[in-house]
């Protein structure tokens, strides 16, 4: 593995960088509840709609980029990709219960069977780490490591955000230290990214311009101060056990409350 860069230093000493780690994950939070209360309730065409998707972009590339410093700083990465897995079963079937309303991820249409593979965002996260693990492998020779790579983000077509953290993460890695580099790259991958995506697999711009909202993410990003925060164990956990709890009640207020 990698030496620890002196990025933590250089967050503390810029200036305006004072909100710790566990802080801006709260914030992320908020703006991912935010995000997925709109998916089940708000028309996605009207401003009200349009304004809480925008909030919501933050979410992923707040959580990508403390994915990477959580590789760098976790004692034990094994570990942390064993959490990451067992929460992203636990969540697989919350996701699909507030997706589309149902509990088991087989259906059956006009009597055929049908398998539905969608997965939450923590199994793309899961792939993430995946990723930095594989490229940091002093062990895997650089052809093995691109072929892995791109397996990966092979795999996470059917997670949340596709393979888009994966890229936002090996970029913020390889600048790590420099966050005007990590801003640079992020934000240009994002522009890309997010282009390809409205393109391709939505109907166009129109209101989907809300994707380049993923942009906002580098503004609390930009006051992290390198330092984890207060809490310990209980944010450590809060963020994981949030997930699939905030997908299970917002799927029963969708499918059985508010129906």
């Amino acid at each position: 593995m990698l030496e620890k860069t002196s990025e933590s230093t250089q967050l503390q000493t810029r200036k305006g960088a004072f909100i710790s780690a566990n802080t801006i994950k709260y914030f992320a939070v908020f703006a991912m509840l935010i995000d997925h209360i709109a998916w089940c309730f708000v028309d996605t065409n009207s401003i009200l709609g349009i304004i809480m998707h925008l909030i919501g972009r933050m979410t992923a590339p707040i959580m990508t980029y403390f994915i990477v410093e959580g590789y760098h700083y976790t004692r034990n990465v094994n570990r942390y990709l064993l959490r990451l897995a067992i929460f992203a079963a636990v969540s697989w079937i919350p996701f699909l219960f507030m997706e589309y309303g149902t509990f088991l991820p087989f259906t059956f249409v006009d009597g055929n069977l049908y398998f539905n593979p969608a997965q939450g965002v923590i199994y793309t996260f899961f792939l993430t780490l995946l990723a930095l693990k594989t490229v940091h492998s002093q062990s895997l020779p650089k052809p093995a490591k691109v072929v892995l790579v791109i397996g990966l983000c092979m795999l996470s077509s059917i997670g949340d955000w596709f393979f888009f953290p994966i890229v936002w993460a090996l970029l913020l890695d390889k600048y790590r230290g420099n966050f005007k580099k990590q801003a640079a790259a992020f934000a240009i991958s994002s522009v890309v990214l997010m282009t390809l995506m409205i393109v391709f697999l939505t109907d166009g711009f129109g209101n989907n311009w809300f994707q380049y909202g993923v942009l906002l993410a580098l503004i609390p990003l930009y006051f992290y101060n390198g330092e984890k925060g207060r809490g310990g164990r209980f944010n450590k956990w809060f963020f994981y056990i949030f997930y699939p709890a905030h997908l299970l009640i917002l799927g029963i207020l969708k499918w059985y409350v508010f129906k």
